[in-house]
């Protein structure tokens, strides 16, 4: 019923489909089923039951710490903090698709307050850039998650690297998860600049008061109960296990996935499912908040966590009839597909100094 990870570019120049039925009424019909099922109310109360528990284990996070002291074991609950700051990232990032609350204001509010004052993130930022990914996922030219970057996605990317990070994309793969530990900072500083540095942004102002102060009165917290050096262990960690569970959260969704060249054409209903990998297995819905069902994510953006799963049985029905195919793996064997991927382009990052021909079979 599902298929195993596949890598590779689409080459569809035209709308799928199938048995006379055009690309366009298929998700419609698709759509009416979900809407009829009522998979598309809201749950609030799922998350607001999801809120309290995180608070409360925040408030006992930090009881913890107070209670230590002046210990090593403070590294603990760094790590502990990087886990629940990651799951109030999931909310904020499914509260920016209006999946809590009806109104869309009351959601951007929420939203940025739980993004700016808890995370630490921008909600602008993140919003531009999600929206733009979700139009047109693993699109070439126009999805920002493959942007050539420290990794790079794109076999042409990879060819562009020089010294150092050719040596580094040519290993890609398998510094792909040590690389995240990095990442909680990188997101921290990307964002912040984007606000600082664009104008155009609304409301800018207020979101970088609202981050600096929780910058500010988190390290001033760290560093009165903590010695020095200590306390930048702590947020070391603290930022680096929030950084590698944000990436390996998001990063088997659709890393080793077809990319769609640029300028193809593909309905909606294709480029979301055939871009787009679950992931199967035990309590995988509260490990990735949701994100381990992707492909009913971009499907239906809006719809709440605690449906998704009931979706994933009407989309795989659904894709069957119409043969598009539909990938499931487990979270291993993602992480797998992902490595092989990032190796796989990496190699286009060749060494002047290697033999053509030793390269041109090591590529087979």
């Amino acid at each position: 019923m599902t298929q195993p990870s596949i890598a590779g570019t689409i080459r569809l120049t035209r709308p799928r489909s199938t048995d006379g039925v055009s690309a366009t009424s298929s998700y419609s019909a698709l759509m009416k089923t979900v809407r009829d099922a009522g998979l598309l109310k809201r749950t609030v109360g799922f998350y607001v039951g999801v809120l309290i528990v995180l608070t409360v284990a925040l408030a006992a996070a930090i009881a913890g710490s107070i209670l230590l002291g002046d210990s090593w074991f403070q590294l603990l609950i760094a790590g502990a903090i990087g886990v629940i700051m990651t799951q109030f990232a999931f909310v904020t990032h499914e509260i920016s698709h209006r999946q809590v609350f009806a109104s869309g204001p009351v959601n951007d509010r929420v939203g940025l307050w739980l993004a700016a004052g808890m995370v630490g993130i921008s909600y602008s930022w993140w919003m531009t850039k999600h929206t733009k990914h979700h139009a047109n996922p693993n699109t070439i030219g126009k999805d920002p998650d493959i942007e050539i970057d420290t990794i790079s996605f794109i076999e042409e990317d990879a060819a562009t690297r020089t010294g150092f990070m050719a040596a580094l994309t040519r290993r890609q793969g398998y510094l792909f998860f040590p690389l995240l530990l990095l990442e909680g900072l990188n997101l921290h500083i990307v964002s912040l600049r984007e606000l600082i540095t664009n104008p155009k942004i609304t409301g800018r102002i207020g979101e970088i008061t609202i981050i600096a102060v929780r910058l500010v009165a988190y390290a001033a917290v760290i560093f009165w109960f903590l010695p020095l050096g200590m306390g930048f262990a702590f947020i070391g960690v603290q930022l680096a296990v929030f950084g590698l569970y944000m990436g390996a959260s998001f990063a088997p969704n659709h890393k080793g996935m077809p990319l769609i060249a640029e300028g193809v054409k593909i309905d909606f209903l294709s480029r979301q499912v055939l871009t787009s990998r679950n992931v199967s297995g035990f309590g995988m819905s509260t490990f990735m908040g949701g994100l381990n069902y992707q492909i009913e994510h971009h499907l239906f953006p809006s719809m709440p966590r605690p449906h998704l799963a009931a979706a994933r049985e009407i989309v795989i029905e659904h894709c069957a009839t119409r043969n598009i195919p539909y990938t499931e793996t487990t979270l291993l064997r993602s992480y797998g597909a992902v490595i092989q991927y990032l190796n796989r382009v990496g190699l286009s990052a060749r060494d002047p100094f290697d033999c053509p021909m030793v390269n041109r079979y090591r590529r087979q």
